[in-house]
């Protein structure tokens, strides 16, 4: 059977991130994509210059065309950009279960713009986490849903992890990036487990589209495998799309990931 992945997320036109990542990240991890777009940025590898809000009800529209035709049995869902998206999208969702939900808490984007107001991040943290089978948030993104200071350490960013888990989500997986460390941990906590994974830091500027594509992978690996067993695979493949970034030469800033590092030929890459 074809596993069929949908993305809830806005869209970078850049390509590098928002549904455009999780499009490719879908596609190269062998799943059918399909998305509904929730907000619309104007943004390149130098920054986001604006953003636009899709109304709550046609992104309704846009999730019950989908699902009275097709299948999901997974979902993603990326920047929500506002209060009333996220709870028109918990609505749906609790109205239209799907076996797998990946969160990432989509917040600031690389070059610093705000991608969620603050009224937001109460109503995600009440509404739409419950729901969630995994979450994916950053330190800053952990801190701001917690209301407390960003993990400055590993001992406690597993800390936040389980305060998160206790908000009730299934799991969460907390990244390390922002930590100082030559090596780069997460940690994914649930009620019978913490996980420690760890990869080294690839010293490179083309990171646009990094949460979106760990997160994508997830989803695209969580029907075909035990979750921890999803995060380690995507990570791998995350390690390989930021390894190979650098050839592909996208852009005068933070340039993207190279999703297709794996299957495009060697010619493409050079």
């Amino acid at each position: 059977m074809t596993i069929t992945c949908l993305t809830i997320a806005g869209s970078d036109p850049s390509g590098g991130a928002g549904i455009q990542a999780d499009i490719k990240t879908f596609s190269a991890l062998g799943t059918y994509a399909m998305s509904v777009i929730t907000a619309l940025t104007a943004q390149n590898t130098l920054g986001v210059k604006d953003v636009f809000a899709i109304p709550p009800q046609f992104i309704a529209e846009q999730f019950s065309t989908i699902i009275e035709d097709i299948t999901v049995d997974s979902l993603k869902i990326g920047m929500l950009m506002n209060s009333e998206i996220v709870e028109k999208v918990s609505e749906l969702l609790k109205h239209n279960p799907i076996p797998y939900v990946v969160l990432d808490t989509v917040m600031i984007a690389k070059g610093g713009a705000p991608l969620l107001t603050d009224d937001a991040i109460s109503t995600i943290r009440d509404k739409l986490l419950p729901l969630a089978t995994i979450i994916t948030p950053n330190l800053p993104e952990a801190a701001a849903l917690l209301g407390i200071d960003e993990a400055k350490n590993e001992d406690e960013m597993v800390a936040q992890g389980v305060a998160l888990l206790n908000l009730g989500c299934k799991g969460v997986l907390i990244k390390g990036g922002h930590l100082v460390s030559e090596n780069s941990p997460d940690y994914f906590v649930t009620q019978q487990q913490i996980i420690r994974y760890s990869s080294p830091r690839i010293h490179t500027k083309n990171t646009h589209g990094t949460g979106c594509t760990l997160s994508a992978a997830i989803a695209a690996l969580l029907p075909q495998m035990p979750m921890e067993d999803a995060i380690k695979e995507a990570k791998k493949y995350l390690y390989q799309a930021i390894l190979h970034a650098d050839s592909l030469k996208i852009g005068n800033g933070i340039g993207p990931t190279h999703h297709f590092a794996g299957l495009w030929s060697t010619k493409y890459c050079k």
